[in-house]
Parts: structure tokens; C-alpha cells; sequence
């Protein structure tokens, strides 16, 4: 299995595979077409209140992963996760977000999800 995060504000790449852009508002100043986005799944995204406590710096980045990996139990979004998984089964998955620091994001608890529950 293969998944990757990077930012869509890079160029797309040949090696990408599909590009599942994970963030619920579309990215500023990009077009549709030059993200070249394959699936968008806004429901597995973090909640617009998760999204907002954890960017005015109310809890720290384990509190949010924590309570975002509570929200990707609701059936829709484990649903979604789990295709991603099945994506990610059959080849590469790059994981799309406008974040500054992927590292620390929602994309991260993404991939550490996807990675752990593949093996």
C-alpha cells in the first residue's frame, strides 16, 4: 500500500496516482483543473468546529487527532476511510491538503490511519 500527503498546491506528479484532496473548503487560489483532483470526500474531513477550535490554538495537535479519529467513526466518514483504503490497495494514494504544516494536520492522522489499519 502506498499513501502519501502533499500539499495541492504542488504540481501534480506522474507517480501521484489517485489524488483525494482531504480538506472540506476548496484551496484558495487554485482551479479545479490545475489540482487535478480525482475524489473529494468531504464527509471523512475534519468538522468545521474541530477545524476551527484547533486552528485558534485551543488544545494541542494530540487533542485534535484524538478527537478527529472520534469523528472518522461515524459510519459515513469510516465508510469513506475505507475506501480510500481500498484505493490505496490497488495503488498509489497521494492525500491532498492546503495546509501549511501537513505534518501536524488532519492529513497526518489520515495517513497514520490508513497505514495502521493496512498492515
Amino acid at each position: 500500500m502506498s499513501v502519501r500527503v502533499r500539499r495541492v498546491y504542488e504540481s501534480p506528479e506522474p507517480d501521484d496516482g489517485v489524488r483525494v484532496l482531504v480538506d472540506r473548503l476548496w484551496p484558495r487560489g487554485i482551479s479545479k483543473e490545475s489540482a487535478q483532483v480525482d475524489e473529494w470526500p468531504k464527509a471523512m474531513t475534519p468538522s468545521t468546529e474541530l477545524r476551527r477550535w484547533y486552528h485558534a490554538g485551543e488544545g494541542s495537535y494530540e487533542e485534535f487527532a484524538g478527537r478527529y479519529e472520534s469523528e472518522l467513526d461515524a459510519p459515513e466518514a469510516a465508510e469513506l476511510l475505507d475506501h480510500v483504503r481500498e484505493l490505496a490497495a490497488k495503488g498509489t494514494v497521494t492525500l491532498l491538503t492546503a495546509a501549511k504544516e501537513p505534518d501536524t494536520s488532519h492529513a497526518a492522522v489520515l495517513l497514520r490511519l490508513l497505514e495502521e489499519r493496512s498492515a
